[in-house]
């Protein structure tokens, strides 16, 4: 080697570190300019718009929970009647399994519309979605015909051979034939078949996926009897029509009907039914059947080489999306599926067909319905998203426990995927990556914070403190132990971001636990650590971010949940001189805010005007006290001015507005200085030039004498 090459070799690592280091650089260049804060009111309207349906609580102040599920195992059952099992798979389907199902089996208009193209073209497709029965409705077709000899056939045949296995007088059966546009069913097959159906006097049903590719072969679509028809004929066979009215009206019966259900999952629970009406078990545990069967479901999803792998993410992914645009769950969901490929086989690239997936097929899969609803944006609802969700709630909560805990291969995965969705710009997607988080953490408290709630905390941005701000406010929404001990202790901690992490949480949470949220904030305001200035951005306006903190999440209080805390914190302002400038910052924070109705009415003179049409001195007199407060105060005068000002300027156009204004600005007026500062406001906004107002000097003369 000659000297040149080793020296172009030794510099090469430096070189490389150079690089690296600047790189570094960058990110973390990039990681600061990301710091622009989101105002807390409306990081909590993004916050209940994109959550699961259980975030209502921060608005209905009624805690809540979600409740779980369960599952069945991988035996593929058939509408009405027997377990299929293997040694069905090929030759003659025993007489009893028929005889059987026909006690149980209820026609419907696909069955009928199936049975006469089977009578006159001696075979039919059956196009339908798994575990909807169709096999069950191919055996009675064939039945109602007369037909006594049944054949189970070979899914797997080729369709060129699928001719020589006709091969007596019988009825043939052939599941899920694997047509594709790689394996198209053609015109000289079905000719092929039809001729040697016509030879040997035979029948042939054939059941097909939805997405299958049969050109334009005709088939009949499936489409199941509904569930209470189903449980009905299971049920009155054994119980009597006399009894099915009563039965039918028990709750759990009720509850049952109302969601999806696989057609064994229907005669199951016709069995504790039975058994119910015989005073074998009692209604609570007819009723525990819902769970066990949403578990069975996603253990099937999960263990079953049947979804492929892809679909498996697709469903997880619907578990974070679950109410949310299918396009955004499926677009996300193949990110799920990369980073599973590359833990299940690592040599394999992960292969994703952009045109190969069927909504309807995916949606059929999931249990879960499609449908058009507005999405909400900053800039308004956006109308026509096709939404989808699952059939029955629970569903998203149990299998992102399962994949959690009984799958923990899929682990590393899962966590980098939702550690990336915290990281998109959309807020819906940011949000649901919290409540992911948080359903996590019912299933394990510990793994979910290392993985995503302690890693969210500790970073350098002021989203993923949020996200870990979100995740724990729902986790305590969903009952998660330990989720307000954790926080007093980063509240009271010297962990900055975490210290914000908490604050935040607890200003989310004010509405659910008010009284006990109030408490632990101005416990952490009288504890806060002694340090000097955060330096991280409020320098200039002389507030530090560690009082940002705590008046933006006193702001949360205050708006969501009125009254008491104005009134707790309206005692405080004489006498606590460390809770009053947060409480005063957080107060004129609020007056910022408008309604989220049309009529965009500032939300705090809107309140004070309920308060005085309503003939509530206390709570008047508390608005009131913390608005001469905000007049007294060096710091806060200023901008409080400049909103009164907006209030007024806004009154011209809004008679409500003015009544409002008509009763607070007197209140404010009672002492001479701020007399001075209404009146030399409400002279200067009715003598503009630019654009005098009307309201002010209305105002004015409502004023007493100075």
């Amino acid at each position: 080697m000659s000297q040149e090459e080793a020296t172009a070799k030794a510099a090469k690592p430096a070189d490389e570190a150079a690089q690296d280091g600047e790189q570094k650089k960058q990110e973390e260049t990039a990681e600061g300019q990301e710091q622009p804060r989101q105002p807390a009111w409306a990081a909590r309207r993004d916050l209940i718009a994109h959550g699961p349906d259980f975030v209502s609580t921060l608005v209905n102040r009624d805690q809540f929970g979600q409740t779980g599920g369960a599952h069945y195992g991988d035996t593929i059952f058939h509408f009405g009647g027997e377990a299929e099992t293997s040694r069905y798979v090929s030759g003659s389907i025993p007489r009893s399994d028929v005889e059987a199902l026909e006690v149980v089996f209820h026609e419907c208009p696909s069955y009928h519309k199936a049975l006469a193209r089977l009578r006159t073209d001696k075979i039919v497709f059956l196009s339908g979605g798994r575990e909807t029965g169709r096999r069950s409705a191919a055996l009675m077709l064939l039945h109602r015909l007369g037909i006594t000899r049944i054949r189970a056939l070979d899914h797997q045949i080729p369709l060129s051979a699928l001719p020589e296995q006709l091969d007596t007088s019988a009825g043939y059966i052939l599941r899920d034939l694997a047509v594709s546009r790689n394996r198209p069913l053609r015109e000289p097959h079905l000719l092929a078949l039809r001729e040697r159906l016509e030879r040997t006097d035979a029948r042939l049903v054939i059941t097909v996926e939805p997405s299958a590719a049969l050109g334009n072969i005709p088939s009949v679509r499936w489409e199941p009897p509904s569930a209470k028809d189903m449980l009905h004929s299971h049920v009155t066979p054994t119980t009597g029509e006399s009894a099915w009215a009563d039965l039918c009206g028990l709750a759990p019966v009720k509850e049952f009907l109302a969601r999806h259900h696989r057609p064994d999952e229907i005669k199951q629970f016709a069995g504790r039914l039975i058994a119910c009406h015989r005073g074998e078990i009692d209604e609570v545990q007819l009723a525990a059947f819902g769970e066990t069967a949403v578990t069975t479901q996603v253990a099937r999803w999960l263990t079953e080489d049947k979804p492929e792998l892809r679909d498996k993410a697709f469903l997880v992914s619907l578990a974070v999306f679950d109410k949310a645009p299918y396009a955004v769950t499926a677009e996300l969901g193949d990110g799920l599926f990369v980073r599973l490929q590359k833990i299940e086989d690592p040599d394999v690239p992960p292969r994703i067909p952009v045109f190969g997936s069927s909504r309807e097929e995916r949606l059929r899969l999931a249990r879960a319905d499609g449908y058009l609803t507005a999405e909400v944006t900053e800039w308004g609802p956006l109308e026509g998203k096709f939404c989808a969700a699952f059939r029955d709630e629970r569903t998203a909560r149990v299998l992102l426990e399962e994949v959690w805990n009984l799958h923990p291969s899929a682990r590393p995965a899962l966590a980098e995927w939702i550690r990336k969705l915290a990281e998109d710009r959309r807020p819906l997607v940011r949000t649901r990556a919290a409540s992911a988080a948080a359903l996590l953490a019912t299933a394990d408290l510990s793994s979910a914070l290392a993985h995503l709630i302690e890693p969210w905390a500790d970073a350098r941005n002021f989203n993923s403190w949020l996200t870990a701000a979100n995740a724990l406010t729902m986790a305590q929404l969903l009952n998660v132990p330990a989720i307000l001990p954790i926080l007093h202790d980063w509240c009271t901690g010297e962990n900055k971001s975490r210290r914000w992490t908490a604050i935040r949480t607890y200003g989310l949470l004010g509405p659910v636990h008010h009284k006990k949220i109030l408490e632990a904030l101005l416990d952490a305001i009288h504890q806060q650590p002694r340090t000097e200035s955060d330096g991280d951005g409020n320098e200039d306006d002389g507030v530090t971010e560690e009082a940002q903190q705590f008046a933006d999440a006193l702001e949360l209080l205050l708006l969501a949940v009125r009254d008491p805390v104005l009134t707790a914190l309206a005692e405080r302002l004489r006498t606590d001189r460390s809770v009053r400038p947060h409480a005063l910052l957080a107060f004129l924070q609020a007056c910022k805010q408008s309604k989220d109705d049309d009529s965009d009415r500032p939300f705090v003179l809107d309140w004070y005007a309920q308060a005085a049409a309503a003939d509530d001195p206390p709570t008047a007199r508390h608005l009131a006290s913390f608005w001469d407060a905000l007049l007294a105060d060096r710091r806060h005068n200023a901008p409080a001015l400049g909103i009164l000002r907006r209030w007024v300027r806004a009154a011209d156009h809004d008679p409500e507005s003015e009544s409002a204004l008509a009763s607070l600005l007197p209140a404010l007026a009672s002492t001479p200085i701020n007399h001075r500062r209404v009146s030399h406001l409400l002279r200067m906004v009715r003598d503009s030039g630019r654009a005098p107002s009307p309201a002010a000097d209305r105002l004015l003369k409502r004023l007493p004498p100075d």
